[in-house]
């Protein structure tokens, strides 16, 4: 598998580039702020083919650029149901000082546009697209409809047994804050104990934010998950 990230220009949001190979279709995900340029090329350059757009939630450092995407290369979006109500203007939710830098800081006026053809996941569902197979893992607490995305395969240089963009549920270190709208911390406390912790140590964990961990790791190091589970 091939998996390309790299982070918008705003809120260091990653943004991932998910293929079977070079050459092939591939799944873009939670494409934020400013990431048009950068995802040309990396399409460019591994010959890539856009078939869908996976958003992990429905914040808008990780949506911005969905309708742009969408719209050049002719694909669909996903989002979980209890997030899609989050497109419909994701900037409303921004303070209008913080709407004002960004437009500062690109120099165009914040827009936005729903995508037009918008999927909505739910748990449990599978997503076969671009040679890939995508299990959708409801995971709220940040947001109402976080998820995240497993995947049964691993980029080629990475050893590991399987692959989860966990979004902003599991950051290295860390957890997706809870004290926002519509965020949960007992939710988030379900999610870690239910959908995070069974997974295998070895899992690859590609979040929303940061560098990429395992489960492995996490689980021994990091704080939120230690006092889920003292005995780890």
């Amino acid at each position: 598998m091939l998996a390309v990230g790299f982070p918008a220009l705003a809120f260091a949001t990653n943004c991932y580039v998910v293929a079977p190979a070079e050459g092939e279709e591939c799944l873009v995900v939670d494409p934020g702020i400013g990431v048009e340029a950068r995802l040309a090329e990396v399409l460019a350059e591994h010959r890539l083919r856009p078939a869908a757009v996976l958003l992990t939630h429905g914040h808008v450092d990780h949506v911005y650029a969905v309708t742009p995407v969408c719209q050049a290369h002719g694909v669909p979006a996903a989002v979980h149901a209890d997030d899609a109500y989050r497109l419909a203007d994701p900037l409303a939710s921004l303070e209008p000082a913080l709407v004002a830098m960004l437009e500062q800081q690109f120099g165009t006026r914040a827009a936005w546009q729903e995508p037009a053809d918008l999927v909505r996941l739910t748990d449990g569902s599978r997503i076969e697209l671009a040679g890939l197979t995508v299990d959708v893992l409801h995971a709220p607490g940040h947001t109402e409809g976080s998820v995240m995305f497993a995947l049964p395969t691993v980029p080629a240089e990475v050893e590991a047994s399987a692959t989860v963009l966990s979004g902003d549920v599991l950051f290295a270190g860390s957890i997706g804050r809870t004290d926002l709208a519509g965020g949960d911390p007992d939710a988030m406390a379900r999610s870690l104990t239910g959908k995070v912790l069974p997974m295998a140590d070895d899992t690859l964990v590609l979040p929303g934010h940061g560098p990429s961990t395992t489960i492995g790791r996490e689980r021994w190091s990091n704080p939120f998950l230690r006092q889920l589970a003292p005995s780890a």
